[in-house]
Order: structure tokens, then sequence, then C-alpha cells
């Protein structure tokens, strides 16, 4: 701190590259900021607590593989097992692709299993006893303007009906909350019921997309998985019990895997950002060759030079660095606010550390071997412009 002004000084001597500099930094880091808010997002699809005593039964060869009904009854006999209910993936479109959201046809005691989510008692027994009816999230409501008593259109993008028909209309009936408000990215769904679903889509009748298992005791869950798969072991319709979380992490793993995506990304971004800076320093000090001769003479060590060079590239990244993931901290609300959720409310404290680590590490990179050819400068090839 104590040279804190001749590092401000020597950082801003040419204030326009400095300002551009700092502008390609900011925007590095600006992005940083989403995209590690995004890959957060897509990591905590996969860990929720609500679910620690919940298990899901699915094909053993892939997600979209339907399992036959028979196995409700054999696996609602499993020791261990508490209460049994089973969904459907339907992938409905509502008026338009870009209005996409989850739609799923369940079981009547789906939502009992699901404490996480409140909903009216009297709109839970609606949906039960209504053949059409369907429930929703509170924020997929308010996005879409729903209330209880409107229809709901989809068109199948899957199953077709009967009669040959792609519309299938819903009468909505209750609307859910998430009880936890750090999980309203659980809210953008709907369900409906899955016995009108299976008695009147053309084709997969009498089977079921997952089954889902309450546990009575946690504890157990390897034993429980084992003997649910024991039921179908070597026939041709064997199963794979794992818990809710690995079933949820599996399953957006399927749209991509967002880490390696990121991770791609931001190498390209940084390793152009080191690139840029780097020569922003190597230029710098250039000019300053006289100028670093002159603080040797009046008593600065070698050491002192190094240390003020790297000071300066350090301090040019996290001037950057800094407003670049603040910016990242007022959007990410912002855009979450418009997904219903489906984002972080911030920029987590891990991504700030990342960052802030991050920016040490390319400003030490950066102001190295700059630095090391201000330590070892001697003073008289210097003055002499050698």
């Amino acid at each position: 701190m104590k040279y804190l002004h001749l590092v401000w000084a020597a950082l801003f001597r040419r204030k326009t590259r400095t300002l551009f500099t700092i502008a390609s930094v900011l925007a590095a880091f600006l992005l940083f900021g989403l995209l590690d808010s995004v890959r957060n997002a897509f990591s905590d699809a996969g860990n929720s607590v609500a679910g620690v005593d919940r298990m899901i039964t699915m094909s053993k060869i892939s997600f979209t593989v339907s399992q036959p009904q028979s196995l409700l009854a054999r696996i609602e006999a499993v020791p261990g097992v508490k209460e049994v209910a089973y969904a459907n993936w339907f992938g409905g479109i509502y008026q338009d692709p870009k209005n996409f959201f989850p739609n799923e046809a369940v079981s009547p005691n789906f939502m009992d299993l699901f404490s996480e989510y409140a909903i009216p008692p009297d709109q839970l027994a609606a949906f039960k006893n209504t053949r059409t009816g369907c429930i929703v999230g509170a924020s997929l409501a308010k996005k879409f303007g729903w209330k209880i008593g409107d229809k709901i259109p989809l068109q199948a993008t899957i199953f077709p009906q009967k009669d040959g028909s792609n519309t299938w209309t819903f009468d909505l009936v209750g609307i859910f909350h998430a009880r936890d408000p750090k999980e309203k990215n659980k809210e953008p769904i709907l369900f409906f019921n899955w016995k009108y679903f299976d008695e009147a889509r053309q084709f997969g009748n009498g089977r079921i997309g997952w089954y889902i298992e309450k546990l009575s005791d946690p504890n157990q869950a390897d034993q429980v998985a084992k003997a649910i798969d024991a039921i179908s072991a070597n026939s041709d319709h064997e199963t794979k019990t794992e818990s809710e979380n690995a079933f949820n992490r599996s399953f957006v793993s399927q749209f991509a895997d967002i880490g390696l995506i990121v991770g791609g990304i931001m190498s390209a971004v940084f390793f152009t950002l080191i690139l840029l800076t780097g020569n922003t320093m190597a230029q710098a000090v250039r000019e300053r060759i006289p100028e670093l001769a002159v603080l040797k003479t009046i008593g600065f060590s070698n050491r002192g030079v190094l240390g003020l060079v790297l000071a300066e590239s350090v301090l040019l990244i996290l001037l950057g660095g800094l407003i670049g993931i603040g910016l990242a901290a007022v959007i990410v609300p912002a855009m979450s606010s418009k997904v219903q959720g489906l984002l972080p409310d911030g920029v987590r404290w891990n991504t700030w550390a990342l960052g802030v680590a991050l920016m040490f590490g390319i400003g030490l990179l950066i102001g190295w071997l700059p630095a090391l050819r201000g330590m070892r400068l001697k003073i008289v090839d210097a003055l002499a412009g050698r």
C-alpha cells in the first residue's frame, strides 16, 4: 500500500490504452460470471435435500424407454418402500416452441411424495378427481397469466391422441408453490393425470416412464435399489434404480455437459485475454525503462521493481475483473426473474472466489516476464538507451 500511488500513476500513464484494456478484462469476467452462474444452476438441478428419501426407477437402457405398469405392485411390495408414484414425460408445447416448459403425466398420489410443493387441499383433491385436470407451478402460471378454471392447450410432440389430434386440452384446477424460496426453479412445470393420458394416447398404453419410490429409511437406499432392480433382472425391461439427485444429474447431462461447455468457452476467452493484457504490460514496461532505471538509482531494489510491476499487472486485471463480476451480480438476478428462477438469485460465493483467484493468477502471469525484465535492468544501459 505504501507505493500504491506509484503503481496507480504507472498504470494510467497511457489512459486510453489502459481503459480499453480494462474494458476487455471487464467483458471477459462479465462473461465468466454469467456462464458460471448457468453452470451452478445446472449443478443445483441434481442436488436437493428435499429428495433425500426418494428414488427413481427407470429403464436400464435409456430414460426414453418406458416400463410396464405391472411393475407397480411388485415395487410397492419391496421392503423399505413406503409409497410409489409414477410419471411419464409428455413434451407438449404451449402456443410456440419458445414457450417450452416441462410437462408430465403423473399418478394421483404424485404430489403426496413431493413435500417441497405446497398446494391447497381442495385444489389437490380437484386434481385427483378431474380427468382432464392439471396443476402448474406459481411462476409458470404468473408468466402466462393463467388462473384456476382456464383451459390450457398443449401441442403434442411425441404422443398424439387416438383420433389423430395433436392438441391436448387440460383444465387448470390447481396452482402449487415451492415451500423454499430458493427452489423457485422447480415451479415452471405442469402436471396432469396419467390415467387420462394413458386412455387417450395413440400408442404406449399401459407403460410408464419412471417410478418414484418414497423410502421408509433413506439409509436403506442401496438395499432397496438392488431389490427393485432384481425384480426385472434378465428380462426385456431391466431397470436402473438410483437416488433422485443422481437421476436429476443424469437427466440434465442429456442436454449437454454444461461444465465442459463453460470451461471450453472461458478457456478460449482467458487465453485471448492473457495475450491481450500481456502485450499491454510488455509495452508499458518497455516505455518506462528509463523511469525504472531512475527508481533503481534512488534506491529501489531489484525485488522492489519486480513487486511494482507485478502489482501494476494484478491491479489492471482486478479493476476490470471486479467490475465485470459485479455487473454479472446485477444481471443474474434480473435474468433469473425472467426465466422463473431457473438461474440462481445471484452470483454465488464460489464464483466470486474462483474469479478473484483467476484475476490474481492472470495478473501475475502477464506481469512476470515484464517484471523480470525490470528487475534485471542495468541502470547504465537503461539510461543510455541500450
